[in-house]
């Protein structure tokens, strides 16, 4: 006799699945790409992208794995130690920095600048991978010293620049202040001090610069009780769960953490797929994957333990036949006359995304469903 599977034997295999495609496509020097073949992003590596990807390794229990990342961004910053000095040397000095010489969003696999024209500057990777290494120090009782010199530069460069307008998670509105992005460099600055990563003068310039974020975040970036896309703003977006959980720039059982989760879900949410934001016209404005683990791992932290498995089994459903989820899907574009022009531009929508995989991890691991796993 034929036993049908368990929708949580399903969701268990799709998990293995999830560490079987990360595990394929990462690079031999330890680079997660985003991607491996959407046109935009091949040859590439995100550190903000890959900080979540390690975070669902790690809890999997995939140790080598992301440690190999780990020391990948390690080397890959450290390298840029000189260059950073010199920007820092000028921002004391009062003059003005070249664009060229800011610390870049994404390197290709070898720690290489890319050749291309990016959207690049962006200190809300810095803060994440920060905060991933830590997390992952923590859970596998590794020395954190390990990955000191790219510690150091990641903060140094946080600590810097946290307060100037730079793009978005999704590499938009360079013009503004984002609250996700003050919650993310919160999230790593707040690490580094924690598990005694930085001391002294780095370590109180951290310091200053976490009460700063969280001040101004919460001065010029709340409206109507929740947390707001940008300062000044009104609208919310999805990656303003992160900075309940796992960033906690504000309390997670605050009023503040509720609202914004609830208006994250109110206004983006629809059937268990999460929209970046309401005016998204990127392939459309679909559902994102990633945001709707996201929102899944804060529900499981409010006790809303049915409401992620919903999400969960959301994302789940949006895999391909071939267990590779995808960037965003188009069952409900806010904007679907943009959709084409998109495709035309850069093909299919990335499939598979790491970054879906590696959420979809962390998401399975907060309900319990990685404890049979192993690596």
């Amino acid at each position: 006799m034929t036993t049908t599977p368990s929708r949580t034997d399903l969701l268990v295999g799709l998990a293995h699945r999830s560490h079987a495609v990360i595990r394929e496509h990462q690079h031999h020097t330890g680079a997660y790409p985003a991607s491996p073949a959407f046109s935009a992003y091949r040859g590439y590596a995100w550190l903000r992208d890959g900080g979540f990807i390690a975070e669902g390794m790690s809890r999997y229990g995939d140790v080598a794995s992301a440690n190999d990342f780990h020391d990948w961004v390690d080397r890959t910053l450290g390298a840029r130690r000189s260059q950073l000095d010199e920007v820092l040397a000028l921002r004391t000095a009062g003059a003005p920095v070249p664009p060229s010489l800011l610390l870049p969003t994404r390197f290709r696999f070898d720690g290489a600048d890319g050749d291309d024209e990016w959207w690049d500057f962006q200190t809300d990777g810095y803060g994440t991978w920060v905060w991933a290494v830590v997390e992952h120090a923590r859970r596998h009782a590794l020395d954190v010293s390990r990955w000191r010199a790219g510690i150091e530069v990641a903060v140094d460069f946080a600590t810097a620049f946290w307060d100037q307008p730079c793009y978005d998670w999704w590499e938009e509105h360079d013009e503004q202040r984002h609250v996700s992005t003050l919650g993310s460099v919160v999230g790593g600055l707040e690490a580094a001090q924690g598990c005694g990563a930085i001391t002294g003068e780095r370590a109180e310039a951290a310091r200053v610069a976490v009460a700063g974020a969280r001040e101004l975040a919460l001065a010029e970036g709340v409206a109507d009780g929740h947390l707001t896309k940008w300062l000044g703003s009104a609208e919310v977006d999805g990656s303003l769960s992160a900075c309940v959980v796992p960033f906690g720039l504000v309390e997670p059982s605050s009023a503040l953490a509720r609202e914004t989760l609830a208006a994250v879900a109110r206004d983006l949410d629809v059937d268990g797929g999460v929209h970046r934001f309401r005016a998204d016209v990127f392939y459309g404005g679909g559902q994102w994957l990633l945001l709707s683990a996201l929102l899944g791992w804060n529900l499981v932290r409010q006790g809303d333990v049915d409401g992620a498995r919903h999400l969960l089994e959301w994302v789940a459903d949006h895999a391909t036949d071939t267990g590779e989820m995808p960037e965003q899907v188009d069952d409900h574009l806010l904007h679907p006359g943009s959709r084409a022009e998109w495709v035309e531009r850069w093909g299919s929508v990335a499939t598979p995304l790491l970054w879906s995989h590696g959420m979809f991890l962390v998401l399975a691991d907060e309900l319990g469903l990685l404890e049979e796993t192993s690596a």
